[in-house]
């Protein structure tokens, strides 16, 4: 009790009386010593800094997420177009208050055009011609890129520890991966030599398994940037050897020991994540250290597997366990923001979408495939100016309003020429080619090749959706 008490005391408490030099060994033992440095080693606690080129790239796809559950709704209706007088309640399914989904329908017109029937008279809502053009491209865009996704399936089966994944795990990524919505039968039975599908007898789950492993696919996307840097660049191999590509976000603070604590970190050997572990001793220092970066490959190389290069940290979460991740991944990535980035914007701040930096570059992907462009020219819509849809509709009316002059300059010359009978024939008949044309203008504006995208201007961000707050 004594011991606890002198080491407690602070200077303004003090004995004045020496301390007898039978207790000094005791309290020397007790006494606070001053803490290791730990500038040779990554902070765990490091202050978020935000991108705005990903937080603006998140901003547009919300719109595009709300946009695609409203092209859902449409395609789901019959001849896949929706009255005005249901919207209201069709979309409170969609999570739309009263009177808003009209609003929101109005501010793209370039995916959706409202139109009145030419023999009801009600207002119907249709997507536009670029719309449905743009939803044929992109799955003619997925199909063709089966085959890379098959490829990346048996990677990522590769990569977890018994290889074998929840099918459920791997459904909720299948737009990240690429995998179409069937992907069970398409893809899996489709290909027996590569997959297998067998349910668990503990927990009736359904689980993918890779048949064989083939070690021409365990080669990390990383370890390809490295050769190419080193062939590039000539960098020294002992300092490329186990790094990683380093990108911090403006504005983080880089001080003289976090460099020194960075390039002692990337030389630190590790495991490559298609590697099997679990022959090694774990237990040591030095093992937990390659383990640590072991996940950082492990979460590169699954961004890397995906369309996007980019998968929210909740997806991640799924394969945690499967493939030796720590629990708390948002902590563990935020030690990394030069490597990942990790963004709330876009999701109301319920989702944390995470971006691989070396794959982007100004808002856009470095290496893009086709079926990000397929899925970029949706958000092209979403951005273009209401202003270039108004001016499209009235060229449209002012060629119909020119027809329409030109078939009453015909029937006046047939009144004025005493030939009043056949004037009411042709003019009976005349009306029902209108008609009909009216309804080839519906049918010819969905199907029609033409395309006027030099004619488009981008939309900027408004000034609520750039500016970003911490």
């Amino acid at each position: 009790m004594l011991i606890i008490l002198l080491s407690k005391t602070t200077k303004a408490f003090r004995p004045k009386t020496p301390i007898p030099k039978t207790l000094q060994p005791l309290l020397s033992n007790v006494t606070p010593t001053r803490p290791m440095s730990q500038s040779t080693s990554i902070p765990k606690k490091l202050q978020r800094v935000r991108d705005h080129g990903y937080d603006n790239y998140m901003e547009v796809e919300k719109k595009t997420r709300k946009v695609l559950k409203f092209q859902d709704l449409i395609l789901s209706q019959l001849n896949h177009t929706l009255p005005v007088s249901r919207l209201d309640l069709l979309s409170r399914r969609l999570g739309f208050k009263q009177h808003e989904a009209g609003a929101f329908v109005l501010k793209f017109p370039h995916v959706f055009e409202i139109y009145e029937h030419p023999v009801q008279r009600i207002l119907y809502i249709r997507l536009t011609r670029r719309a449905i053009l743009q939803i044929q491209q992109e799955k003619q865009a997925l199909i063709a890129q089966v085959p890379d996704a098959v490829t990346r399936l048996r990677k990522l089966l590769m990569m977890s520890n018994t290889g074998r994944l929840r099918l459920e795990h791997v459904r909720i990524a299948r737009k990240e991966l690429g995998l179409p919505d069937d992907f069970e039968y398409s893809v899996i039975l489709k290909y027996p030599q590569y997959f297998r599908l067998f349910d668990a007898k503990e927990t009736r789950n359904k689980y993918i398994e890779i048949v064989e492993r083939d070690e021409s696919l365990a080669v990390c996307a990383i370890e390809k940037a490295r050769e190419k840097e080193y062939r590039e660049k000539g960098v020294d191999a002992e300092d490329i050897r186990f790094s990683f590509i380093v990108n911090f976000p403006p504005g983080f603070k880089i001080g003289k020991y976090y460099r020194i604590a960075v390039w002692k970190w990337q030389r630190v050997p590790y495991w490559s994540p298609y590697e099997d572990v679990s022959g090694y001793d774990l237990r040591s220092l030095e093992a937990q250290k390659r383990m640590e970066k072991r996940a950082v490959a492990t979460i590169h190389e699954l961004l890397s597997l995906t369309v996007e290069k980019k998968i929210t940290l909740e997806r991640i979460a799924h394969f945690r366990m499967a493939m030796n991740l720590p629990k708390r991944l948002k902590e563990f990535l935020l030690q990394h923001q030069g490597i990942f980035y990790i963004s709330t914007r876009g999701n109301l701040g319920k989702l944390h979408t995470v971006f691989l930096r070396e794959a982007y570059k100004r808002g856009e992907l470095v290496e893009p495939n086709d079926l990000y462009m397929a899925r970029r020219q949706l958000a092209d819509l979403v951005l273009l100016s209401p202003r270039k849809a108004k001016v499209d509709r009235e060229l449209v009316n002012y060629r119909r309003d020119r027809e329409d002059d030109e078939m009453v300059r015909v029937r006046s010359e047939f009144v004025e020429n005493g030939s009043q009978s056949f004037a009411v024939g042709d003019n009976v008949k005349k009306d029902r080619e209108g008609e009909d044309e009216l309804d080839s203008d519906i049918v010819s504006d969905v199907g029609s090749d033409y395309s006027d995208e030099d004619d488009d201007c981008l939309e900027t961000l408004d000034a609520e959706d750039v500016h970003v707050t911490e």
